[in-house]
């Protein structure tokens, strides 16, 4: 029997008609294990760290120590993979007006950085073949990767860089783990499930937002290591871009589908639906010039229907719904059960990432559009809880009713990127902000791996191309 999470999280990936430290040595080195996918040992002299690991024993912090000392040891050894963009260095610029936490920016790194080695270590695995890595979902229904949890853990991967040693290595064993895994329908696209075993499960076609944060992750990467490795990045995201203008952007609406099962016309209750929460701004802003559609015209389409959904449906509090249909004539929320869930026309377990998707792109390009409707969303949540993060409840009616009656770090963490936008949240904010950190991981793939990306980009270590 699944667990409310488990049920949970096979709710919302939607699946549509499936029913379906070695001890030093002679006191001249010591190995570094680095704690996740193919294990990688180091040995490096004693002398580059013989105080501060002393030190370290007394206090019984050798342990992370040794993980914040890993990339320089790297170096001294010839082994580390440099990096133009590490962690912590805050190169990517926000909008003047985007809110900081009150913690400020060492606490803040500090803080996703400890997040980051716990997250690292329970999800992070290797996959069927040595030079592959999967991020274990286990949805409850046989899916133990699905390919919106590998393009979470690329994103990761190419910004924890610098903090981790190990990083390019995972984001390439995860890159390679795509590509041997296509959708039957276009195969530069991943098929979104598979289960422990690496077999494709549960139609082998594809999920919009799983390839649409491939391809983006693809050009951090680009940025971060250029492409003269074993992987040229900046062909790999043409090419995926490429596969998303041919099979997830409908050519009459220029918004992005369900998937590349969802391109006949001949079936209209599916060819003109989507998702909300594949609607990632800040990704086609980057996406313009590039390969494929005219991605301006793609970051126009789903901003005035953000506005339509908005001032029609949830006037009073800025929620989107999971799912929107008939995006060729009248756009409204879809009907209960139209892919996953009775609450498919609600803002529920899809929809919880829109107040991410929208935020980090207005907290970065400063959009009056995205601001917009971002901050109109944070200004409700923060009057509808008082302020106090424990009141969000795990989905809502447009109308702003809780679906149910308990929080959810799923629900929670995205509002504190909409609170970047809102100008009079910065109690808010840092209110969020306290009790997202604070609050132990949850064991559950989705709402920790949210909890990352949030913390990523609220502490001012998102990337763009």
């Amino acid at each position: 029997m699944p667990t409310t999470a488990e049920a949970n999280s096979a709710v919302r990936l939607g699946w549509k008609i499936a029913g379906e430290a070695k001890r030093p040595g002679a006191g001249h080195s010591i190995a570094l294990h680095l704690s996740t996918g193919t294990q990688r040992t180091e040995d490096i002299p004693m002398s580059s760290f013989s105080s501060l690991a002393s030190s370290s024993r007394r206090t019984g912090t050798l342990k992370r120590a040794l993980q914040g000392l890993t990339l320089a040891l790297l170096g001294a050894a010839g082994t580390a993979q440099a990096q133009s963009h590490p962690f912590g260095s805050h190169h990517q610029a926000y909008d003047a007006s985007t809110l900081r936490v009150s913690a400020g920016a060492a606490a803040a790194d500090s803080a996703t950085s400890d997040f980051y080695w716990q997250w690292k270590s329970r999800y992070v695995k290797t996959g069927c073949q040595s030079d592959e890595h999967r991020i274990q979902a286990s949805t409850g229904d046989g899916a133990y990767v699905v390919s919106e949890g590998q393009g979470y853990g690329m994103l990761i991967a190419v910004m924890m860089a610098g903090q981790d040693a190990q990083a390019r290595t995972i984001f390439d064993g995860l890159h390679r783990y795509n590509r041997r895994h296509p959708s039957q329908n276009n195969p530069d696209l991943m098929a979104w499930a598979q289960d422990q075993s690496c077999k494709d499960i549960l139609d082998h076609d594809s999920a919009t937002d799983g390839d649409l944060d491939i391809a983006y992750a693809l050009l951090l990467a680009d940025a971060q290591w250029g492409s003269g490795g074993a992987i040229d990045y900046a062909s790999e995201a043409s090419r995926v871009l490429d596969a998303i203008a041919a099979s997830n952007v409908n050519p009459t609406t220029h918004l992005v589908n369900l998937g590349d099962w969802a391109m006949s016309s001949d079936d209209p209750t599916y060819y003109y639906a989507t998702r909300s929460s594949d609607w990632m701004l800040g990704h086609f802003r980057s996406f313009i010039g590039r390969a494929g559609a005219d991605w301006s015209q793609v970051l126009s389409a789903h901003q005035t229907l953000i506005e339509t959904m908005q001032n029609r449906y949830a006037s009073s509090t800025g929620l989107l719904p999971d799912f929107i249909i008939d995006t060729n004539t009248t756009p409204r929320p879809a009907f209960a059960e139209f892919l996953e869930a009775p609450h498919d026309g609600r803002y529920s377990w899809n929809a919880s990432r829109v107040p991410w998707r929208l935020g980090i792109d207005a907290a970065i390009s400063g959009d009056a559009r995205s601001r917009s409707a971002a901050s109109r969303i944070s200004r409700w949540i923060r009057g509808k809880t008082g302020g106090n993060p424990s009141n969000i409840r795990a989905g809502y009616y447009l109308d702003g009713r809780a679906i149910e009656p308990y929080n959810d770090m799923v629900f929670m963490a995205p509002f504190a990127v909409a609170a970047t936008t809102d100008s009079g949240g910065q109690a808010w904010l840092d209110s969020l902000w306290s009790k997202i950190v604070s609050t132990a991981p949850t064991e559950d793939y989705y709402g920790d791996t949210l909890k990352l990306l949030t913390m990523l980009c609220v502490s001012r270590n998102w990337m763009t191309p």
